[in-house]
């Protein structure tokens, strides 16, 4: 967590600053600069509001599983919009960039393009750490391996294939937001049951499968971790949570399919 929205972040400001320098235009990469570190630090601070008023609600279990059921669904729709905007034009995204500078080429539009592409990124770490309750240690190692790699790509020290990376990029985004939907629905639904809102023995509640005693467990498994981490895998899915998450998968997968056709 934080490698993929990191790395997003830096190499867009990376093509930026290279078109600078392949059109002599050096004066302006401190605006470039000064925005990347503005959407940093307004990053910082939708972190902080987002980390206070998790502390706040975590003191009640019942709003807590709200909050994450709520965080997780604006996160949801933060990756889905991304996914939509990454299949239109990710294969296609040096040259993106490089019309949206030259549209932009002023101190106040560098500034602007630097910022909003670095907080957009920004906000969706903050989002995804407390719906997903990531550990800020892995985010943070995340992040720092993007800028490492960022800067090296910036330098020429390392080429990539941009169409590959962001290949990628969309399975691992996509993987991702089937979890955090499937995760919202849970949430919800346990909300709902602490609240006596809905009984607990709801058909709705009922369970695909249960491998929580496995080395499948998400949790604790020897193989549950990796697969949770990397695939969102759950050990004990209710059957709308299994639903949803891997109808979700497959359904942006057919999408993904047929807007490659056209773009």
């Amino acid at each position: 967590m934080g490698f993929r929205e990191g790395l997003e972040a830096f190499l867009i400001v990376t093509i930026i600053l290279q078109y600078l320098s392949q059109t002599n235009r050096n004066e302006y990469k401190k605006f470039v600069y000064n925005g990347t570190m503005a959407g940093v630090l307004a990053s910082f601070v939708i972190g902080g509001a987002l980390y206070a008023v998790s502390s706040a609600i975590q003191k009640t279990e019942e709003i807590a599983k709200i909050w994450e059921s709520g965080a997780s669904i604006v996160a949801l729709i933060f990756v889905t919009t991304f996914i939509y905007w990454m299949i239109k034009h990710g294969s296609n995204m040096v040259v993106e960039v490089q019309n949206q500078v030259k549209q932009s080429l002023s101190k106040a539009g560098l500034f602007s393009v630097a910022f909003i592409m670095v907080v957009r990124e920004g906000s969706e770490i903050a989002i995804f750490t407390f719906a997903g309750q990531y550990a800020l240690a892995s985010i943070g190692l995340g992040i720092s391996l993007a800028l490492i790699l960022s800067v090296l790509i910036y330098k020429s020290m390392v080429k990539i294939n941009l169409r590959i990376l962001f290949n990628i990029t969309l399975v691992y985004l996509i993987l991702q937001a089937g979890f955090l939907l499937g995760y919202a629905v849970h949430e919800g639904l346990s909300a709902l049951k602490a609240l006596s809102v809905i009984s607990g023995d709801n058909f709705i509640f009922t369970k695909a499968f249960d491998l929580s005693g496995t080395v499948f467990n998400h949790k604790e498994g020897v193989l549950g971790i990796p697969l949770y981490v990397l695939f969102g895998w759950y050990s004990k899915p209710e059957w709308i949570q299994l639903i949803l998450h891997y109808g979700y998968i497959v359904g942006m997968t057919l999408v993904w399919k047929n807007l490659r056709k056209k773009y």
